[in-house]
């Protein structure tokens, strides 16, 4: 089985060859595809299809709720954002989550600061921190546990898992996870990850045991495939 090491390289060398114009395409349709199954996790019921129409065409899919337009909207702002900064994100700092966070919830109603008091999460035990204060030092040390890092695929790997899990927003917080996830892979010169074969309860599934136990094995298997998948199936 190639590593995942190799798969990079093999990403690397399809990049350097391939024209700008098809770089640009394939950016596009892997963009489709994350917004589409990011904001599916979250319950959103558009299709890719339908994903793929609202972007290109702003065609609003029938039956849907306008929300779940702009969530996806909101997603595909986000991306271009990051794609016009292609080295900002080299360096992690709570101010870049907080912009992220921004760009993914603006029009849905949520605040865009550091939440403050107790915070439940469906399907688990597990609390979050309740003191904006500390909310604010747990996620400058994700800051800088990431930036001690020289591989940009643990510097991903921990951006999904803990920004989600210090919950630090009161929603959009893997919403944010996943999209501070690819900037790292992005500026790191990575190939992206779309999420494209994840089904969202599995996704939940593993989200909820790392609360719950810590254990990171079911996320680390999932986050490895959607890597594999991504440098087999994009650019």
């Amino acid at each position: 089985m190639r590593t995942l090491t190799e798969r990079q390289k093999e990403f690397e060398e399809r990049w350097k060859n391939q024209s700008p114009v098809l770089r640009q395409k394939e950016m596009e349709r892997l963009a489709i595809d994350l917004s589409w199954k990011s904001s599916q996790i979250e319950g959103n019921t558009y299709t890719v299809l339908q994903t793929e129409s609202l972007f290109k065409e702003g065609k609003r899919a029938k039956g849907k709720t306008k929300d779940e337009a702009v969530m996806l909207l909101d997603h595909q702002t986000a991306l271009d954002y990051v794609l016009s900064k292609p080295d900002y994100f080299v360096e992690l700092t709570v101010e870049k989550i907080l912009e992220i966070h921004r760009f993914l919830t603006k029009g849905l109603g949520i605040q865009n600061k550091v939440r403050s008091g107790r915070f439940g999460i469906s399907g688990t035990n597990y609390k979050p921190l309740a003191d904006a204060n500390q909310i604010q030092k747990a996620l400058q040390d994700v800051c800088d546990l990431i930036n001690s890092k020289r591989n940009a695929l643990e510097k991903a790997l921990i951006a999904l898992l803990f920004i989600a899990y210090i919950q630090p927003f009161e929603d959009g917080n893997k919403r944010t996870a996943r999209i501070i996830c690819n900037t790292l892979l992005l500026a790191n010169k990575y190939c992206p990850i779309s999420f494209r074969t994840v089904e969202p309860e599995d996704y939940r599934y593993a989200t909820l045991l790392f609360y719950e136990q810590n254990s990171i094995s079911s996320f680390k298997k999932m986050f490895m495939q959607q890597f594999e998948f991504s440098t087999a199936n994009y650019f």
